[in-house]
C-alpha cells in the first residue's frame, strides 16, 4: 500500500471529493482524521473506511473557527503521533449574484470558509509535519484560476484563486521541511455542491454559450466523479510525485479550455 503508516487529514470528509479521497488515502494504509462540522455526517464515511480495514478518527469542527480547527488537529496528532498527508477540501460555493447584490457578510462567509479555512487547516497541521515532511494538497477550483466566465460568482471565484497563490507561496516556504504543496483545480464533478449554491438574480449576469459537443470535450458534456478527483489526491500524497510541488493541476476533463 502506497501511504502504509502515514497520517492524513481530509476537511470536508462527510461527503463528494472529501469522502472519497478520505476512503482511497485509508484503502492505501493511510489512518485518516476526517473533518466535518457535524460528527453525525461523518457516520458513513468512517463506515466505509472501516468495512475496508482501514482507520478513521472523526474530528468535529468549522474550518473557519481558529480554536475548534488546533484543537482537532492536535487531536489527530495525538492519536497517532504525526500528521503526514493534509487533504484542505472543505469548502462552499456560497452566493452567486451580481457583485452589487452581494451583502459584505455574505462575501466573508465564502472567504471565512474557502480561504481562511485553508489557511487554518494548514497553519495547525504544519507544527505536525515539519519533522518528517509530507504532503499538502489543497482543493480549488476552475473558477478564479483558468475559467473567469462564471458571473455572479466573484467571491468564489476569488476564494479559489486566492487559495492557489497561497500554496504557492508556502511551497516555497515549506520546501526546506520537505513538505510539499500542490493545488488540485476541479472542473465540473457529480457531487452536491451545486445544489447547496445560492444564488440570487443570477440569470442576470449568466453567461450563456451553447457548446455543440457540450462544455466538457472529453466526456461530451458529462461530469466527473468524485472518484477521480481522489485518484489525483492520492498520486499528490504519495511518494510518486515526490519532485512536484507548487503546481496546479486541472482535472476537468478539457471543460476549462472550452469554457475559460
Amino acid at each position: 500500500m502506497q501511504l502504509d503508516g502515514r497520517v492524513a487529514l481530509v476537511t470536508g470528509a462527510s461527503a463528494g471529493i472529501g469522502k472519497a479521497a478520505a476512503i482511497l488515502l485509508a484503502k492505501e494504509g493511510a489512518r485518516v482524521g476526517v473533518l466535518a462540522r457535524r460528527e453525525a455526517a461523518l457516520e458513513e464515511t468512517i463506515k466505509e473506511i472501516e468495512s475496508g480495514g482501514g482507520e478513521a478518527v472523526a474530528l468535529v469542527a468549522d474550518v473557519s473557527q481558529a480554536e475548534q480547527m488546533k484543537q482537532a488537529v492536535d487531536l489527530l496528532a495525538h492519536r497517532w503521533g504525526r500528521i503526514n498527508i493534509v487533504f484542505a477540501n472543505a469548502g462552499i460555493n456560497g452566493l452567486w449574484a451580481p457583485v452589487e447584490e452581494i451583502e459584505p457578510e455574505e462575501w466573508d462567509e465564502t472567504l471565512d470558509i474557502n480561504l481562511k479555512g485553508t489557511f487554518l487547516t494548514v497553519k495547525y497541521a504544519v507544527p505536525h509535519m515539519k519533522e518528517r515532511g509530507g504532503s499538502i494538497i489543497i482543493d480549488s477550483s476552475v473558477n478564479g484560476t483558468r475559467m473567469f466566465g462564471n458571473s455572479g460568482a466573484s467571491a468564489y471565484a476569488s476564494s479559489k484563486a486566492a487559495q492557489t497563490a497561497f500554496a504557492k507561496i508556502i511551497a516555497v516556504e515549506l520546501a526546506r521541511y520537505k513538505i510539499r504543496v500542490n493545488v488540485i483545480c476541479p472542473g465540473a464533478i457529480a457531487t452536491e455542491i451545486m445544489r447547496n449554491t445560492r444564488q440570487r438574480h443570477f440569470d442576470r449576469v449568466r453567461k450563456r454559450i451553447r457548446y455543440l459537443d457540450g462544455a466538457i470535450p472529453l466526456t461530451g458534456g458529462m461530469p466527473g466523479k468524485a472518484e477521480q478527483v481522489a485518484q489525483l489526491v492520492l498520486f499528490l500524497a504519495s511518494d510518486v510525485s515526490d519532485h512536484i510541488t507548487g503546481s496546479e493541476i486541472w482535472i476537468d476533463g478539457g471543460e476549462s479550455l472550452v469554457e475559460g
